[in-house]
């Protein structure tokens, strides 16, 4: 499961400049919130887990979103980190409409 972090610390260290590290990096977390099973949620503990994967993700996009925030970044990090927060947003609440409507 975290094969793909070491993946991305890597291609990040072989990037050309900052934003292309960066984007590499938002590559790698979209690369690895596109492995989640939101069907697969059936119980309590897993829809816990998923949300808690949801909420680490969004911290670290937003963390590499702050490292530019005095630099110029360039117009594809922005609307990678951009898209991949309203991806985020979306899996949030279709996991949470999701389980209001089961219970």
């Amino acid at each position: 499961m975290f094969s793909a972090f070491s993946d991305i610390d890597y291609q990040s260290k072989r990037a050309r400049t900052p934003n292309e590290a960066a984007v590499k990096r938002l590559d790698g977390i979209g690369h690895v919130l596109s492995e989640l099973d939101l069907a697969g949620v059936g119980t309590q503990d897993d829809l816990t887990r998923m949300l808690l994967t949801l909420d680490t993700a969004d911290k670290c996009i937003r963390s590499i979103r702050a490292e530019f925030r005095t630099e110029v970044a360039n117009d594809r990090l922005a609307r990678k980190a951009e898209d991949l927060m309203a991806l985020i947003e979306r899996a949030r609440d279709e996991l949470t409409g999701c389980r209001t409507a089961k219970s």
